[in-house]
């Protein structure tokens, strides 16, 4: 970490890099989290694959690599993608599992194909085009680093002011249409940002790898809250922080490439979440089981001490321990916990309820 700060404040290729890389992860985190949450998961990676095709055609037709128009090509290919999966899962009777299978491999079989008649023109420019299969960082570049920032900043003044519009058609769409909104055109207004997020990271991260960085910091951003607000702000900072810590890594060793370590990144931090998030993960959910056994296993045995009360006038009077020793449930070791709790109090081999211990166990 040492040795990636030093580089961070010396190194002008590092520092374009890691602002381009926490950029996408940001964007991504932000327009991701409305893919989570419309259980649009698999969309993210077909669009994806539908992009390369864009990607390539907009090379054949200009013969210069520019990322401005890399990026106007893919986003054009991954909104038609999306547009095809939306119409095939309209108009036929195949779910849309089965659409984003048969975009996802049309497309990228298409791409491949392009991509491999580009190796074999004679342009010197087509070299570094398969970086957009697995993704490439180092080959980020400032003018990139501004495209990239633009586009996600209007992408991000967009979702603002589209804010309610597009909460109440993830949490409800039959509402919205109820409110007269024009749910197919806000549909496809959300798609195309998902889309615009797909396409910033693909030079950095790949056309394999992409969905990962739009869904990962999502998903563990939804173990953390349960408000719309909250979890995008969580899921951004959560994007950029894989975009970072993978540049910080792949930096000091020069032998990994940046765009799996920032995805393997976000799966880590999706991985503590599942298992720390306070209402969600799973160490919580087993403490609050624990907690909830150890509750239930006293309130049987007050209940049961009740019983034996109920047969004398002074619930005070103290009885014997060896009663309880044939009762289903009854450990020692909860009368020691109930004593400690002011519920009864234990007198050599005898038990007694208190006041407030009987007042416990007739709430019972």
């Amino acid at each position: 970490m040492f040795e990636y700060l030093n580089l961070l404040l010396t190194d002008f290729t590092i520092q374009t890099i890691t602002l381009g890389t926490a950029i996408i992860g940001l964007t991504c985190g932000i327009l991701g989290s409305f893919a989570v949450l419309r259980k649009q998961s698999l969309l993210g990676d077909a669009i994806a694959h539908s992009a390369l095709p864009g990607i390539a055609i907009a090379f054949i037709l200009t013969g210069v690599k520019d990322t401005l128009l890399f990026i106007i090509g893919a986003s054009l290919s991954g909104i038609i993608g999306a547009i095809w999966i939306n119409s095939i899962t309209k108009n036929t009777r195949l779910k849309s599992d089965s659409a984003l299978g048969i975009i996802l491999s049309v497309f990228f079989g298409f791409g491949i194909v392009l991509l491999t008649i580009i190796q074999r023109k004679p342009n010197a420019n087509q070299a570094g085009l398969e970086r957009f299969l697995f993704g490439q960082a180092a080959t980020l570049v400032p003018s990139d680093v501004i495209v990239i920032g633009i586009i996600g900043i209007l992408s991000l003044i967009l979702i603002i002011i589209f804010w309610k519009e597009f909460k109440i058609l993830t949490f409800d769409p039959q509402f919205a249409k109820t409110l007269g909104y024009n749910i197919h055109l806000l549909d496809l207004l959300l798609t195309s940002f998902i889309v615009v997020a797909i396409v910033l990271g693909l030079q950095a991260v790949g056309v394999v790898l992409m969905s990962a960085l739009l869904l990962a910091p999502a998903a563990a951003a939804r173990q953390w809250s349960n408000k719309l607000g909250t979890m995008i702000i969580i899921s951004a900072i959560f994007g950029a922080l894989s975009g970072i810590i993978g540049t910080a890594i792949s930096s000091t060793n020069l032998r990994l490439s940046t765009g799996p370590i920032i995805v393997l990144i976000a799966v880590t931090l999706v991985l503590l979440s599942f298992v720390f998030s306070p209402s969600r993960g799973l160490l919580s959910r087993q403490l609050r089981y624990i907690k909830n056994r150890k509750s239930m296993r006293l309130n049987k045995t007050l209940q049961q001490m009740l019983e034996i009360v109920d047969s004398h006038e002074d619930f005070s009077h103290p009885h014997s321990i060896k009663l309880l020793n044939d009762l289903q449930g009854f450990r020692k070791k909860c009368l020691k916990e109930l004593e400690n709790l002011g519920l009864i109090k234990i007198q050599l081999n005898n038990w007694s309820l208190t006041e407030e211990g009987y007042k416990k166990a007739k709430s019972i």
